[in-house]
């Protein structure tokens, strides 16, 4: 049995070492639910080294702090002594105990105690900086930095280059657009930037207090079209959970809709009635009607002529994680395909990484549009991902093992899916491999109509029309 010992977290290069003594290891782990990262073995003879990276790159992109959360050193055959007090820097906060090694945002725990966020909450209640020419941008709770805001960024960066973007992120692995100013949910500077912001864009519920500003204006993206149902169309009478559906609604100014089915039923979910509803398509599906796969595919390590399959569930109500109805290794192996894993946004935290030959975990990746791009067919069950995906007009699968369910206890349906579905609904994985071999032109039909009612907007240019009704009533500065 080997033993080691921590040592030390080198600031200047976000390294974590480990001392060992006994025969040196050939492999050195540190793993974490959602990144792993490979240590440095050096040394020789009965004493050696291994330093861990606290920074890593995934998909392709930049190297960036690994993402909050528990990791394990993993060493064959060896015991780890010792512990690191709480180490914080510019990008992440790190303590060791053993094998145990915790990461989280560089925030001082000190500001996180509810006398704290009194503290803070009580200077931005009062709003004592003046409003700037900046927008704030958040995109499901700042887990990522995707979606409609991401879309929107990107040509407000194109037509008002002047105009400072904060991004709300959870921690600094969360990677913001080129030009932006990432803030750390819940800090000081968070707090600040949501306060002299012109313009919030968002995609979900506001967080933490919000106290609203004279020419401080909100815009509600969404996050996708519904077949769910959705807010006070939910079933059952909860009035806790109409007065937060009703206080939040009353916080937006502008609620954007991909299609009219969208607006109608947004509007009404969130009695969100008599006020500036834009349907102008979703701008974060620009990228679908004009964009290329290739350099996705290159990024994620796929050839070119590869089949890939996108596997996209929504998230359940009574479970954190993400649903199990697929095995991606076995389906991979089955459908001689890759198969990219999307969780939805509210499972990336709690939930672990897929991980298997021709798997790729793709849960935490900002930009889904460029994944649909990558896809060579969608396998989704009700998510809203259906509605973005038919732009391409590549193959959709429905894997609904737990349809009466889903359907008549947690959420119900606006309309049939299994009647208007413009691809294979199947009960397992076992039917879903037999529909992947199968004609998808049969489907055809389907498909069109389908289109003709969700996708009409969706034309490559939402994000240039949304941008420039902001500019026109003056939600935006000139």
């Amino acid at each position: 049995m080997r033993t080691g010992t921590v040592v030390e977290i080198v600031d200047e290069t976000r390294v974590l070492v480990v001392a060992g003594e006994g025969d040196r290891p050939e492999t050195a782990v540190l793993t974490g639910s959602r990144a792993a990262v490979n240590g440095r073995i050096t040394g020789r003879g009965k004493s050696w080294k291994v330093r861990f990276p606290l920074r890593a790159s995934r998909w392709g992109g930049p190297e960036l702090p690994l993402p909050s959360g528990v990791y394990r050193i993993e060493i064959p055959d060896m015991e780890i002594a010792g512990s690191l007090p709480l180490s914080i820097d510019d990008e992440a906060r790190v303590s060791v105990d053993g094998d145990t090694v915790r990461v989280g945002p560089p925030i001082d725990p000190s500001i996180e105690t509810p006398e704290a966020v009194a503290a803070l909450e009580h200077r931005y209640s009062v709003h004592a900086s003046a409003l700037e020419d900046a927008v704030f941008f958040e995109s499901y709770y700042g887990r990522v930095a995707g979606d409609n805001p991401l879309a929107l960024d990107r040509e407000i960066a194109r037509v008002r280059p002047d105009i400072t973007r904060f991004w709300s992120v959870i921690d600094l692995s969360v990677e913001v657009p080129p030009g932006a100013v990432p803030v750390i949910e819940g800090s000081a500077d968070w707090w600040r930037a949501r306060s002299v912001s012109r313009l919030l864009v968002i995609n979900d519920w506001l967080r933490r207090r919000y106290v609203p500003r004279p020419g401080q204006h909100v815009l509600q993206t969404w996050h996708g079209t519904p077949l769910k149902r959705l807010a006070l169309h939910r079933r059952g009478f909860a009035p806790r959970r109409w007065g937060a559906v009703l206080k939040e609604s009353r916080r937006w100014d502008v609620l954007l809709a991909q299609n009219p089915y969208g607006a109608r039923i947004l509007s009404k979910a969130y009695a969100f009635l008599g006020r500036p509803v834009w349907v102008e398509g979703y701008p974060r599906n620009d990228h679908l009607a004009t964009g290329d796969d290739g350099a996705t595919r290159r990024a994620l390590g796929i050839g070119e002529r590869e089949r890939v399959l996108l596997y996209a569930p929504t998230w359940r109500d009574d479970r954190s994680e993400m649903v199990d109805y697929v095995d991606p290794i076995s389906l991979a192996e089955q459908a001689d395909a890759v198969v990219l894993v999307r969780g939805h946004s509210r499972t990336l935290v709690p939930g672990r990484s897929a991980s298997g030959p021709r798997v790729i975990d793709v849960t935490g990746y900002a930009d889904v549009s460029r994944l649909m791009l990558a896809a060579d067919a969608l396998i989704t069950d009700y998510s809203s991902v259906m509605f973005d995906f038919s732009i391409t007009g590549k193959p959709m699968y429905f894997l609904v093992p737990d349809l009466e369910d889903y359907r008549g206890r947690l959420r119900g349906f606006y309309f049939d899916l299994v009647a208007r579905a413009p691809g294979a609904v199947v009960r397992s994985q076992d039917e879903l491999v037999t529909a992947l071999d199968e004609d998808a032109s049969q489907f055809a039909e389907k498909y069109a109509a389908w289109r003709a009612v969700f996708n009409a907007r969706d034309d490559g240019r939402a994000a240039e029309r949304v941008v420039a009704r902001l500019i026109d009533q003056g939600l935006l500065p000139r």
